[in-house]
């Protein structure tokens, strides 16, 4: 009696092992939702990286959580608002979008790069060279650089515009 006991308590401990261990790889499986200002517009980005910088600037400056007057603009290589004297360089194309005004902390660019350009190189210049408080008497809390092939998104911007529009 005591063996099938033993033997019954076994099984049941294999399978609350099992049971356990399952439940929290598919915990890890799930998405992570974006939360911040950062992170959607990013997700937005990562949706659909097609199209020209322009079309894409156009795109997420629209963005519902946006809650500005926004606009989007072609940039040339040189100086860009947000990096203080270094040059950004190394782009084919490229287009700036943010609020037409006012002194909120949020600057986005989209970049393409040429064919077989580094990507990760001009990604790691721009987080190098991207000044938080290139706005006057405001700060960003968030810096966002990812990319999708030879599309780099780019943004500095707070994490949440309620505490902005308060």
């Amino acid at each position: 009696m005591k063996k099938i006991a033993a033997l019954s308590l076994a099984v049941l401990m294999i399978l609350g092992v099992v049971a356990c261990g399952k439940a929290e790889g598919e915990k890890k499986e799930e998405a992570k939702k974006p939360e911040t200002v950062g992170e959607i517009l990013l997700d937005d980005f990562k949706k659909d990286a097609s199209g020209s910088a322009q079309e894409l600037a156009d795109r997420i400056v629209k963005n519902k959580i946006i809650q500005f007057m926004g606009g989007a603009t072609p940039v040339e290589p040189g100086l860009l608002s947000g990096f203080d004297n270094t040059e950004i360089k190394g782009f084919k194309e490229g287009a700036m979008f943010g609020p037409m005004m006012g002194t909120i902390p949020f600057v986005g660019y989209i970049f393409v790069l040429e064919d077989g350009a580094d990507v990760d190189a001009f990604k790691t210049t721009l987080k190098d060279s991207a000044n938080l408080r290139w706005n006057i008497c405001t700060e960003a809390e968030e810096l966002v650089v990812d990319s999708e092939g030879n599309m780099v998104f780019f943004l500095m911007c707070p994490k949440s515009f309620e505490e902005v529009t308060e």
